[in-house]
């Protein structure tokens, strides 16, 4: 046998995500590349590690074993690839981080100088609604996760890094009175769009909606805050939208907060980790510079912020 480390990362990367496109977006490579590689690594072995039933891609039994054994290999190189750049005085290994998907405006920043200043250190970033971050800790297969809500089902540490402003967003299009804030029952009347469930943003708005005894009629759901936005600025209808994501469509006029009694909805972007984890060298290294840094971070970086 002659496989290559790049396509045990590959295969463990396919198996992990059961697509070979999601492992192509995770691995920033092309579908074709990946799927040579697969087919590279497949020859190799006279047991199909995969099969593909309808139009859908599955691990057999034998490939879980060798993907198993895969990132055990993976991980021991990753190891001496640390403990060799510790030799030098230098750190490296990796660094994995789950995030909710609006937090992917809030957490590059806060890991920038880190990563800059530590070039041995790999970064592994997963960008998701809340149900499947939360799916991640209690697994412990990350270090660290970014929510703007906290988990009641697990005990976990944080360290509050921002503060989450939620508004209701409209077109730019329509002329609305911002001296005083309108009241509640008009969302009644609103067409809303809503993030789907397992969504942090989606439990925010609907808490809000359900305490102010709210029932939208006309009702929209799309599945990333991305989608919700573009929809928004396609006259579709309404949002409550973090703050932090339409950032450039209010300076550019594409977007307009309108004023609503009980809003902004205010949370906290916090990095959390289970409770008592004992973390690798890397993550332990991370965290004590968050400690120090986040402040000066919040103030040099999101000082736009305090104007809503």
């Amino acid at each position: 046998m002659n496989y290559t480390l790049h396509q045990l990362q590959i295969f463990v990367r396919v198996a992990q995500t059961g697509s070979i496109t999601r492992a192509a977006e995770e691995l920033h490579l092309t579908q074709p590349a990946v799927s040579i590689q697969l087919k590279n690594f497949q020859d190799q072995f006279d047991i199909p590690l995969t099969e593909v039933v309808g139009r859908q891609l599955f691990v057999t039994a034998f490939g879980n074993e060798i993907a198993r054994t895969a990132e055990q290999i993976l991980q021991q190189v990753n190891t001496i690839k640390a403990k060799t750049m510790a030799y030098k005085g230098e750190l490296a290994g990796r660094l994995k981080i789950s995030v909710v998907s609006t937090g992917k405006y809030v957490m590059p920043y806060f890991l920038r100088e880190f990563i800059q200043q530590h070039k041995g250190v790999e970064l592994q970033m997963d960008v998701t609604n809340k149900s499947k971050v939360i799916e991640s800790l209690e697994a412990n297969s990350v270090d660290f996760a970014l929510v703007s809500i906290l988990p009641k089902q697990i005990a976990v540490e944080k360290m509050d890094l921002l503060q989450n402003k939620l508004f209701l967003v409209g077109q730019a299009d329509k002329k609305w009175n911002k001296k005083q804030p309108y009241s509640k029952e008009m969302l009644n009347e609103l067409p809303l769009i809503f993030r789907e469930e397992g969504s942090g943003t989606r439990q925010t708005m609907e808490g809000f909606l359900d305490r102010s005894k709210i029932k939208p009629g006309a009702k929209l759901e799309l599945t990333s805050n991305e989608a919700v936005k573009q929809a928004v600025l396609a006259g579709l209808g309404y949002s409550i939208m973090p703050l932090i994501g339409i950032k450039n469509e209010l300076r550019n006029k594409e977007l307009q907060i309108i004023p609503i009694k009980g809003l902004p909805i205010k949370t906290t972007w916090s990095l959390i980790w289970l409770k008592g984890k004992r973390h690798s060298p890397v993550a332990d290294a991370f965290k004590k510079q968050l400690h120090n840094t986040k402040n000066e971070i919040v103030r040099s970086t999101f000082h736009w912020y305090e104007a809503y």
